[in-house]
């Protein structure tokens, strides 16, 4: 992987090139920052860049010495990964190198490291994942072994705040007294949450949340959607592009929501009290958490059908279907009814997650809506 097929994060990318022009790269780097803006990624093409036989001149790895592809295949001699992994009754004491040839499936198919995806990967279900003393003692092993193409080795930490404290300690004294030829890449989700002697004896470079339009950039570019649609699941997701793909798998949920929307204000609009009856019984048959899930859906598409009336498309974040819409009931939301229907979807949703009857919430709900409505 070469540094350029990584969205953004050129401030991040210039430091670690200077680091290794200058030949002043700490013994301990921590890449953090939220989760899904491909720390990971960067942590791995820096340690591929440091091995590289033959870096270009514009600061990339070559991407075809020995090195490289040994890299792209995770079977580098001298590049070692920690992560968090699960007990089970064949492996009391578990190490990362246990579980390789899962992490490599894993990292292929979410490079941006979804932990929930990684969860899944587990024959042992509802266990949480977590590094143990074992693998300190693994690592101080194989770090007293000389390097053996390289000039440094590089041990590449995902979440090393899944340390338990045990192991934090035993991590710390590696770190503390390091092999002269050893680089650490710790990449945190959570830096608050590392033993805070571990944080002192690291250089850290805190890494921003990407842009919605990067993430639409990347949707568009790799999965060939709609820049609209992209725009849309990209400001919803709020720079995780995990949560923006899982909000693409999410679609046909999110257009069953659009449907029930739709038909409420409707029926609304009509008066017809016999279809919002209806519409209450169909709605409260998805269940607790999904209904609960509608009222944030309907509370956004408000939220946005208001924002529609000011002429600003830049400030919109509708998928086509929902824009679609929008062009004839955004007149119908104002600031005399907005945040009132937002305020008894907010209430509705409340009761719901209390256990009160939905079928009953659900049509007082859309009895209100009739007033609501013509409220414009």
């Amino acid at each position: 992987m070469k540094f350029s097929q990584i969205p953004s994060h050129e401030n991040v990318k210039r430091q670690l090139r200077e680091m290794v022009a200058d030949n002043q790269i700490p013994h301990a780097l921590l890449l953090h920052g939220p989760t899904g803006i491909g720390k990971f990624m960067l942590a791995r093409t820096f340690a591929q860049y440091l091995h590289c036989q033959s870096p270009t001149t514009d600061g990339e790895p070559c991407g075809h010495c020995h090195s490289c592809i040994q890299h792209d295949a995770f079977n580098h001699v001298d590049s070692l990964y920690v992560f968090p992994v699960v007990k089970t009754e064949k492996l009391k004491t578990p190490v990362s190198d246990d579980y390789m040839i899962e992490f490599k499936e894993f990292v292929e198919a979410s490079p941006f490291m979804d932990f929930d995806r990684w969860t899944t990967f587990f024959d042992k279900k509802n266990a949480q994942p977590v590094i143990y003393v074992s693998e300190s003692e693994s690592l101080e092993q194989r770090l007293s072994v000389t390097t053996t193409l390289s000039k440094y080795k590089t041990v590449i930490i995902w979440l090393p705040e899944k340390m338990n404290e045990q192991t934090s300690n035993k991590l710390l004294k590696i770190i503390e007294e390091p092999f002269a030829d050893t680089i650490f890449i710790l990449v945190s989700d959570n830096a608050s949450a590392i033993l805070p002697t571990i944080y002192s004896r690291c250089r850290p470079i805190e890494m921003k949340r990407l842009s919605d339009e990067t993430v639409a950039a990347y949707l568009t570019d790799r999965l060939s959607i709609d820049p609209q649609d992209a725009l849309s699941i990209s400001h919803i997701a709020a720079g995780d592009i995990n949560s923006a793909l899982r909000s693409m798998d999410a679609t046909s949920i999110s257009r069953m929501f659009f449907d029930y929307f739709v038909r409420l204000m409707r029926l609304a609009y009509q008066r017809d009290v016999k279809g919002l009856k209806e519409w209450s019984t169909d709605i409260s048959s998805l269940g607790r958490e999904q209904e609960i899930k509608f009222y944030d859906y309907a509370r956004r598409l408000i939220r946005e059908n208001f924002v529609y009336n000011f002429n600003v498309p830049q400030l919109l974040y509708l998928n086509r279907t929902e824009a679609q819409f929008s062009k004839n009931f955004a007149r119908f939301i104002s600031e005399n009814n907005a945040e009132k229907i937002i305020e008894e979807m907010d209430r509705a949703a409340i009761d719901i997650a209390g256990n009160a009857n939905g079928k009953i919430v659900n049509f007082d709900l859309a009895i209100k809506m009739i007033i609501l409505i013509k409220n414009f």
